[in-house]
């Protein structure tokens, strides 16, 4: 008889899964420029995010402020909650960012 704790996992994670659902979503905010083949995004020419898969991860880094260069906050999903924070802040920061111009 199989484990009641089974009925209950949840699925595994898989970030290339996850990786490619983020990018629709971003893309979709439309004010984002995608490049490098989805691997990193930009506001009005100004570098704001970078996206990665190292194992079983998702690994992002997400600016602080548009740059050239700019300060860079990371980020790490290991699940889907996650990544559905990780789009919450980029949504925050995008509001706040366009309302500052």
């Amino acid at each position: 008889m199989s484990d009641a704790n089974d009925f209950f996992a949840l699925p595994a994670f898989k970030p290339d899964e996850a990786l490619l659902k983020l990018k629709r979503d971003l893309r979709d905010l439309r004010q984002l420029a995608e490049r490098d083949g989805g691997r990193s995004f930009t506001l009005k020419g100004q570098d704001v995010l970078e996206l990665s898969i190292d194992g079983a991860q998702l690994n992002a880094k997400l600016a602080k402020r548009p740059a050239q260069r700019p300060e860079w906050d990371s980020w790490t999903c290991k699940s889907s909650a996650d990544v559905r924070r990780l789009q919450d802040e980029i949504k925050k920061r995008l509001a706040r960012w366009t309302t500052e111009d």
